[in-house]
């Protein structure tokens, strides 16, 4: 620290106003903690650039709201902040609102409140500004918003930084729109990025983007508070059983990590079965409303749960200082995400726990997010040749390209930070500008990943010090061993064994046998390659159904590797959870099926027969079998050529006139079969058709 710095370690040398902000934030006896007085001395400079890397929970936004507070009460212009989750805007308003400064955010859950929030901004009544990358693609925001804020800009804040970086486990392609936006803005406004997972790599990417006088802060990233843990491997129905049983054994309330949406919501699951009012959970994924998000935020801010179960969308900026453990039931793709996620954990008490929980089926999910993110050139080739035509909506490119949605939506992100598209009014366009694959980058990013995931196989493995090799992974110079990790002590926390008992599983696996998945009938054509699109006519729709298995579903791992995936009859535990179902689903139909039509849709004809069986004898229903010729299938297509494929496949259905039809489908990814088949059996004079399929996959 420069000797004459304005900042000084406790709040009797520090400045009235950094003094006063400081107090807010923490307390009358608070101190500014070892860097964060050299980051404010970078960050209070005309033009400074400055990135700090520390560790979650050391204080980051204590830096950035001083530093605001200081600029505005010199005559600055408002600090705009930007940060990539819902949930840490929220944080973060709340924050700034303790700390004396008036903030407030732009996103999609409050779209009511814009134009207030605007006219604020414009008044210069607002000290803070906090808005995701994402609004800074919106050209209207654009025009409005930071168009307002030129010139005039106090400071800019890169929040979770390591998302500028296509090396970094987070990469959010509109986050790279910030370097350009630098000198559209106040040349002269600082800008702070922060972060607290970065590697030297990403950490000089970040640099550079920033520019080449920027400086770089870095601190150690051990957590003294907490204790790393890892069990064997063991297979995903006993992972379930492993949590039920030792939930009640884990420190004050926590966060319980899945790698899918569909494991969030079946443990959840699980766990409320067994516990109920007593230990109550809650999934939270990435398909939950904003609304919900926050009202399970603030019930496991309040210990109203136990815990979250939840997938990455819960990550980067949720503040809850006494959470007591961090478990992941399976490992994330990278040690840099881990790292990011177990930080939630131990912030403010002594003692935290981060337990990871591994299997062998962990790495197939890390090979998939290796390249999720990756453009491939015939992709983007397709796209560009559509977008030079005219103007294109996303649903029109999906179903003109053959390229899924949510691909779609990736390179257009990617393609449009570039320059190379542009979003309009009227669509997507092409604006003309050269795009060439750099597939030299590219396989380096996916060497880097892969590399990644070495490491984390590494750290299920115990070869070292686990909280010393997330250290190194991060290049942290001061990595040493922590002595009190699993692999250190020998040992688990205490309380807790690797143990699971046959009698939990055998329980979990029960109750979560008696539960069957909605499937939601699709209402609109496709359009593309099937030709028409709009609205499904009410008379040609399916009704809501049911699945029985979805995805790997851990409860029906026997039958994932026996009939659902060879072909086979049915379990009787299969086709018991079948006539459960029914049973279960009565109430909603909107007449009893009076006929069962079964369709091998995957060619498993001895597993959808064995089904359809059961249930026309237990229901005293007839049956027909829709034999149909499966040959072509376009397999991960876009959905006008599958739902194309499936009306030139489906011709000749069962007699069906004036039948109430169940129809049993062996499986599906997209749910195109069920709605083509529903619409051909009621265009043959079924009154209604109730979709059940056996087994649905992801695609």
């Amino acid at each position: 620290m420069p000797p004459d710095s304005v900042w000084g370690m406790s709040t009797n040398t520090l400045t009235p106003v950094a003094a006063r902000t400081l107090t807010a934030l923490a307390g009358p006896d608070a101190h500014l903690r070892d860097g964060q007085g050299e980051a404010l001395d970078a960050l209070l400079q005309p033009g400074a650039r400055v990135l700090v890397v520390q560790a979650t929970g050391w204080g980051k936004s204590a830096v950035y709201w001083i530093a605001t507070a200081t600029l505005r009460s010199q005559g600055a212009g408002p600090t705009l902040v930007v940060s990539p989750l819902l949930s840490l805007m929220r944080d973060q308003v709340a924050a700034a609102s303790r700390a004396g400064l008036r903030a407030a955010t732009l996103n999609s859950a409050n779209f009511d409140d814009w134009s207030a929030v605007e006219s604020a901004l414009l008044a210069d009544e607002l000290d803070v500004l906090l808005v995701s990358p994402e609004r800074l693609a919106n050209p209207a925001f654009g025009e409005r918003v930071m168009s307002a804020l030129a010139g005039r800009l106090g400071l800019l804040v890169i929040d979770e930084a390591h998302s500028i970086s296509d090396w970094g486990h987070d990469f959010r392609p509109d986050y790279r729109r910030l370097a350009r936006l630098l000198p559209t803005l106040s040349p002269s406004a600082p800008v702070l990025a922060t972060t607290a997972t970065a590697n030297s790599r990403v950490v000089d990417d970040v640099a550079a983007q920033l520019g080449s006088a920027t400086t770089v802060l870095r601190g150690p990233l051990a957590r003294r508070s907490l204790q790393l843990a890892v069990l064997p491997r063991m297979d995903p129905l006993s992972r379930y059983a492993w949590v039920v049983a030792n939930l009640p054994s884990l420190p004050g309330s926590g966060i319980i990590y899945t790698l899918t949406v569909a494991d969030a919501e079946r443990l959840a699951d699980a766990i409320n079965a067994e516990y109920g009012d007593r230990l109550p959970v809650a999934a939270y994924t990435g398909g939950v409303d904003a609304d919900t998000r926050l009202r399970l935020e603030e019930s496991l801010r309040d210990n109203s749960v136990k815990a979250l179960v939840a997938t990455s969308a819960l990550g980067m900026g949720y503040d809850k200082p006494d959470l007591g453990f961090v478990v992941h039931v399976g490992a994330p793709p990278s040690p840099v995400a881990y790292y990011q996620q177990v930080g939630r954990a131990g912030r403010a008490i002594d003692s935290a726990v981060a337990l990871l929980l591994p299997a062998p089926s962990d790495d197939a999910v890390w090979d998939y997010f290796a390249t999720a993110t990756i453009p491939t050139a015939s992709e983007v080739s397709r796209l560009l040749a559509l977008l030079s035509q005219q103007p294109q909506s996303i649903p029109a490119l999906e179903a003109e390209s053959g390229i899924r949605r949510s691909r779609v939506e990736l390179l257009l992100k990617q393609l449009a930070v570039e320059d190379v598209v542009a979003r309009t009014a009227d669509g997507w366009v092409s604006t003309g500008a050269t795009w060439s694959f750099d597939q030299a980058h590219y396989d380096g990013v996916l060497a880097q990943r892969r590399a990644e995931a070495d490491i984390m196989r590494a750290y299920v493995r115990g070869e070292r010090c686990l909280m010393q090799l997330l250290q190194q992974s991060l290049d942290d110079p001061t990595a040493t061993p922590c002595g009190r990790c699993s692999v250190c002590l020998g040992s688990l926390p205490d309380g807790l064994s690797a143990e699971v008992p046959s009698e939990a599983v055998a329980s979990v696996r029960s109750r979560l046998r008696t539960g069957s998945q909605v499937l939601e009938p699709r209402k609109m054509w496709p359009g593309g390659a099937f030709g028409t699109k709009g609205r499904i006519p009410p008379q040609l729709q399916a009704e809501p159904g049911r699945v029985l298995v979805h995805a790997d579903a851990v409860e029906w791992s026997t039958e994932l590797a026996g009939p659902l995936s060879s072909d086979g009859p049915a379990s009787d535990d299969l086709l018991a959870a079948a006539v459960s179902c029914l049973v279960g689903w009565k109430d909603s139909w909107s007449s009893r099926p009076t006929m069962i039509v079964s369709l091998a849709a995957a060619n498993r004809r001895s597993l959808v027969a064995s089904v359809a069986d059961r249930l026309a004898t237990a229901g005293r229903l007839p049956a027909a079998s829709w034999d149909v010729w499966l040959a072509g299938h376009p397999g991960a297509a876009a959905s006008g050529e599958e739902a194309a494929w499936w009306r030139g496949t489906l011709v000749d259905p069962p007699a069906v006139a004036g039948e109430q039809v169940l129809l049993v489908v062996d499986e599906t990814s997209s749910g195109w079969v069920c709605t083509v088949a529903a619409a051909a059996l009621r265009d043959a004079g079924a009154i209604g058709v109730l979709p059940l399929v056996i087994h649905r996959t992801v695609g």
